[in-house]
């Protein structure tokens, strides 16, 4: 019969450290994984999207002449999925092309943000991609193809442009720093859009609407523009760009108001200026 002894408890302490730490350490090593894979998917989706353009392709018109969606978008969202598909086969995956597969671990991906831009020949538009799981948010990743620019941030991952982290976001009043935002033209009317977003506007130093949400949000990350302020976002459009702002020490909310969910990112102070004017 074996007979306990303190070593025993020491062995099985040992044992548990051990255990604990090989958790840690696969969890780590998948999370890098993770990141890894998700940089290697917005720059393949960036180059194919960029050849496809260069070689002609069709362009169909979805809810109006602003709202297109191109035979790119469609290759780069297989594209993702399919090697999503094959490297997490368990993952959820929701696109802005039709894919919809959530699951506890979701991708969002959009495959080419500013669609418009890409098809007028402006350089304004990108691939981006997020990853959520039980615990939130876990990483974002855009591909800005015309300016050879890869951002990359999320949970433990402070945001990087090509490699190099971002300088974090520091507090500045909204009449000293820009926003970026939208309104479609068939939204005018509503004046639970409009009005809000005119008191946003007049209180910031200047305005920027440049077509792509992803490219915006990273720009905000990296102190370019100020802050952003934008109604009823898609989770495709919002949470690569959520990942990066937080990545840099800003902050992001989504507020209930005027029968619309205001999505707004930036540093700590602007985003509360803004929530302020967003709620009257």
């Amino acid at each position: 019969m074996h007979r306990w002894c303190p070593m025993d408890e020491r062995l099985e302490t040992g044992r548990g450290r051990a255990a604990n730490a090989l958790d840690r350490v696969s969890r780590v090593s998948g999370d890098a994984t993770d990141f890894a894979l998700a940089a290697s998917l917005v720059r393949a989706a960036a180059e194919l999207a960029e050849r496809m353009l260069r070689d002609g392709m069709t362009t169909v018109h979805k809810t109006s002449m602003s709202d297109v969606v191109s035979a790119a978008d469609h290759a780069a969202e297989e594209l993702i999925v399919s090697r999503l598909r094959a490297a997490r086969p368990g993952d959820g995956l929701v696109g802005e092309e039709g894919t919809n597969e959530p699951a506890e671990r979701t991708w969002f991906i959009d495959p080419v943000d500013g669609t418009y831009n890409f098809l007028s020949g402006l350089p304004l538009w990108c691939s981006a991609i997020a990853l959520t799981d039980a615990d939130g948010l876990v990483l974002g990743a855009i591909r800005h193809a015309a300016t050879d620019e890869s951002w990359l941030g999320g949970r433990g991952h402070p945001t990087t442009r090509n490699g190099v982290p971002v300088a974090p976001l520091v507090d500045r009043p909204l009449s000293d720093i820009s926003v970026a935002s939208y309104l479609h033209p068939t939204t005018l009317p509503d004046d639970g859009a409009r009005i809000p977003l005119l008191r946003v506007m007049q209180g910031a130093a200047t305005v920027r609407m440049l077509g792509s949400g992803s490219i915006e949000l990273a720009a905000v990350a990296a102190g370019r523009l100020g802050a952003w302020a934008q109604i009823d976002s898609l989770d495709w459009d919002w949470l690569p760009g959520v990942a990066l702002v937080e990545g840099a020490g800003g902050v992001t909310t989504v507020l209930e108001a005027n029968g619309h969910r205001w999505h707004l990112a930036g540093s700590a102070q602007a985003v509360a200026e803004i929530s302020a004017l967003v709620l009257g």
